[in-house]
């Protein structure tokens, strides 16, 4: 969890104090429900409502991001009335905010119509203001919910947020219940939602309508590689091995680009195997013995071996599940790990950047253990003996054969960490030593020697000949430093993120690796492999012929609910000859139109007389044409005549004004007798869906 230094803690809220806030929190909210007097009730069914000290705001307490994304507009908290109000403040640098994703995501799916989670994205770094750059995140993070840029801090000021990541409630009428930072609160706010939903459902407040958003995933066709976190290369075997991240694989190819292998479905898991059953979760760094590649299988808090020869992937260390407690190690399999990040061997001994506790981590290889290997966990950039030395998110390791060179991302600096445990470990370019975590806010772009240099966000390096090379990845930078003058200068890279070769442009690089006089990078937002050589600096994009991206997940059959309740219409005489038309028109909310982007989708099922319609009008989930406000579809027939009783469900989404940032979904069903016949005078079924909130005609006198 990261602060904000002292000499910006005057930063207060102007809607709600800091006291107010704290008054009463998430936590202290829970364990003082029932000792509060009892909220007003509308009858004895209703029980006592379990956070009284609940606080009213506005309906603009939303207001004043940039720009909202994975939507498809700015959401006000009446769009929201009814739903339970996650606020996520979040940074996409932090390890700690990504450890929360996991927690979100399986709130979202345990309360899909009862909860909405928003991501406040208030930037630690200058390069996470940008819009863009936080739209690949959400990306590359695979995030389902919507996310405003609070790139002026406005929201955050609003709740008095002190610290990334915090997580913000409010109920289903617009109160504000209290916030919790630090991540592993998942299970608290499971307690909490579980409580206001049972609460609200009880009084009628809790609108259960599903939602939907338009996700910024949706606009990405299909890529061979999609945001390559690291990789390998190997001058001896003349391979290159490639961290295909979010297609959650290991790619292998020659130095020149000509694919030699696939490790893994493309499907999240942590299944062993053959390549063409092996899972990852989004894997990371590399390492390469012989025949044996080391994986950090990030998301999935382990580390995996790949034998190449005998073509099968397996777990070395790891229980699948984070570590929480900062552990100091223990045996292989019995000990918990925390985003292992970057991977290197030295002579006998695997090393770990371990980012989640901000440590390097060690395993003897051929031995049954893994160690703190340095680093207190304490995050920060500060030099000394393993022991007491701490770091700030460890992103890359490199080595000389005689000290590990790590990128510090959250430090924005690269230590230098001898194996020696005599000789302590220092800083070689960014600052350390600072009072009160003023390290992890001390980056720029700034070409220079030793801590006068300024980085953003370094995520790898790698090493030749005394001199490193940095990926400088929030100055979308590959930066040298010359290892006996520690001097840092620019070597590639316009400092803006783009994908042009003259001159070469890249977009948060964050993979090194060096094999003869090639740098191979991995440009991870613009997914894609580049070469550069190292004397001329000439870049250049390898292409890897006959990769393509994964199978997706097969889908899941589409059927009818029968938990909805369907509407009985009196038989219907259609004249048709090879088809019946159907049209649909919608009554919606005042306000609300049909979705101008989201499809509107019908089923069909055959409840008797399955002779009359083809089979094709049967066959799952299908698109209907839309005209204006009403959509369209035909039933195909097997025969010119006859009599059938079908069920019919249409699922549309519908937005404040068509277009607004929150849309509902709602889906209508019919059970209708329908009868064929050449001589009927009606040629098409007309259906009518009424939306939950629309006005209702009057009963006919």
């Amino acid at each position: 969890m990261q602060r904000w230094p002292l000499f910006a803690r005057w930063w207060m809220p102007a809607l709600l104090s800091i006291a107010v806030l704290a008054g009463e929190p998430v936590a202290l909210a829970q364990k003082q429900a029932g000792k509060q007097k009892p909220a007003q009730r509308k009858s004895s069914s209703v029980p006592k409502n379990p956070f009284p000290n609940r606080i009213k705001v506005p309906d603009n307490i939303l207001d004043g991001g940039v720009e909202w994304l994975n939507t498809s507009g700015e959401i006000k908290l009446r769009d929201l009335r009814g739903k339970i109000v996650l606020l996520d403040f979040w940074t996409y640098c932090c390890i700690n905010c990504i450890h929360v994703l996991p927690d979100l995501k399986r709130l979202e799916k345990k309360y899909p119509n009862e909860l909405v989670v928003i991501g406040v994205h208030s930037a630690k770094f200058e390069n996470e203001k940008q819009s863009e750059n936080i739209r690949q995140a959400i990306v590359r993070y695979e995030i389902e919910h919507p996310v405003v840029n609070d790139a002026n801090m406005t929201l955050w000021r609003k709740f008095g947020t002190r610290s990334w990541p915090t997580l913000a409630i409010m109920d289903p009428e617009g109160h504000y219940l209290g916030s919790q930072p630090g991540e592993g609160s998942g299970q608290l706010f499971d307690e909490i939602i579980k409580r206001l939903i049972q609460y609200h459902k009880a009084k009628g407040t809790l609108d259960t309508t599903p939602i939907r958003f338009d996700l910024e995933r949706a606009k990405l066709p299909p890529m061979p590689l999609k945001y390559p976190g690291k990789i390998l290369a190997d001058a001896d075997s003349q391979r290159l091995f490639i961290s295909d991240s979010n297609h959650n694989r290991i790619v292998i190819s020659d130095l020149n680009g000509k694919l030699i292998d696939v490790v893994g479905t493309g499907q999240i898991g942590a299944a062993n195997g053959g390549y063409d059953e092996a899972t990852f979760d989004h894997p990371q760094g590399m390492a390469l013995l012989k025949e044996t590649l080391y994986v950090a299988d990030t998301e999935n808090h382990l580390i995996r071996t790949i034998d190449l020869k005998q073509r099968r992937v397996a777990t070395l260390a790891g229980t699948g599940k984070q570590d929480r407690r900062r552990t100091s190690g223990g045996k292989l399999r019995a000990t918990a790990l925390n985003s292992p990040w970057a991977l290197q061997v030295v002579k006998d001994r695997l090393y770990i950047a371990m980012a989640g506790p901000h440590q390097l981590w060690s395993h003897r290889l051929n031995s049954d253990v893994i160690t703190v290997f340095a680093g207190s966990g304490r995050e920060d950039v500060t030099n000394g003996s393993r022991k007491a030395s701490a770091f700030a998110q460890p992103s890359g390791l490199a080595t000389n054969g005689n000290a590990l060179f790590v990128v510090d991302s959250e430090g924005s600096s690269v230590r230098n960490v001898p194996l020696s445990a005599k000789t302590p470990i220092t800083t070689l370019v960014g600052t350390s030593e600072l009072p009160n975590g003023q390290s992890l806010f001390a980056f720029g772009d700034t070409d220079g020697v030793g801590d006068v240099a300024r980085l953003q966000h370094p995520l790898g390096v790698a090493y030749q000949d005394g001199q490193l090379f940095i990926a400088d990845s929030y100055n979308h930078k590959i930066k040298t430093i010359d290892l006996k003058s520690k001097r840092c200068q620019t070597w590639l890279g316009t400092g803006k993120p783009g994908s042009k070769l003259k001159p070469s442009e890249l977009s948060e690089p964050a993979g090194l690796s060096i094999a003869g006089d090639t740098l191979y990078i991995a440009d991870t937002n613009n997914h894609r492999i580049c070469r550069a050589h190292i004397k001329t600096a000439k870049m250049s994009v390898m292409t890897i012929a006959g990769l393509t991206p994964p199978r997706p997940a097969a889908p899941t059959t589409s059927a009818i609910d029968d938990s909805l309740p369907s509407v009985k219409l009196p038989t219907m005489t259609i004249a048709a000859k090879q088809q019946i038309p159907v049209q649909v028109t919608f009554k919606l909310p005042a306000g609300f139109k049909l979705n101008q982007q989201a499809p509107t989708t019908y089923r069909v099922r055959v409840l008797d007389g399955p002779g009359l319609l083809d089979p094709k009008a049967t066959a799952g989930q299908l698109q209907a044409k839309r005209t204006g406000e009403t959509v369209q579809f035909d039933l195909p027939l097997s025969k010119a005549t006859g009599q059938s009783t079908i069920d019919v469900q249409v699922t549309y989404v519908y937005c404040r004004d068509g277009v607004g940032g929150v849309c509902k979904f709602n889906t209508a069903r019919w059970t209708i007798p329908i009868r064929v016949a050449a001589n009927a005078k009606q040629n098409q079924l007309t259906l009518t869906a009424t939306t939950p909130g629309a006005a209702v005609d009057p009963p006919a006198p």
